[in-house]
């Protein structure tokens, strides 16, 4: 049986991608929480993290340097998502959602997703171009909404 109102709900490109983009950050957390747990010890991680029981050290300043990448990867995410969440909401509330600002989110996820083995191995400069052209996709879904 058809059901009109189904259609009406149907999330576009931008939203999907936002939903995506929400689960590889939780994706992240994991990658990065079972080999932090594996080198620190869960009573280190499920510590209130004082400074006096981490050997005067932040929790991730005592991670190897592979498991330290991965940590600040995912912190590096939860930063780009903020501005990404705001532009899929601009577009969406806007009701500007198009091409370019499907491809633009499409853009976003995959470098997000080529960001965590480019940090991971060190590549570098392009991590730096990686994460370029992810925060440049979520520029360019802003500005689109002012044309």
């Amino acid at each position: 049986m058809h059901c009109p109102h189904r259609e009406s709900r149907r999330m576009t490109p931008e939203l999907t991608i936002l939903a995506l983009a929400g689960l590889l950050q939780a994706l992240q957390f994991a990658i990065m929480a079972i080999p932090a747990n594996l080198e620190l010890g869960s009573i280190k991680t499920m510590s209130a993290r004082d400074p006096d029981s981490m050997e005067g050290k932040t929790i991730f300043e005592q991670l190897s340097p592979k498991t330290g990448r991965l940590a600040r990867a995912m912190n590096n995410h939860f930063e780009a998502l903020i501005l990404f969440t705001l532009a899929v909401v601009v577009v969406q509330m806007s009701s500007q959602n198009n091409a370019l600002t499907a491809g633009c989110a499409y853009v976003y996820l995959i470098s997000r997703i080529a960001y965590i083995p480019a940090y991971y191995f060190g590549l570098s400069p392009w991590r730096s171009y990686i994460w370029f052209i992810g925060f440049g996709a979520t520029l360019a879904m802003i500005i689109s909404t002012f044309i």
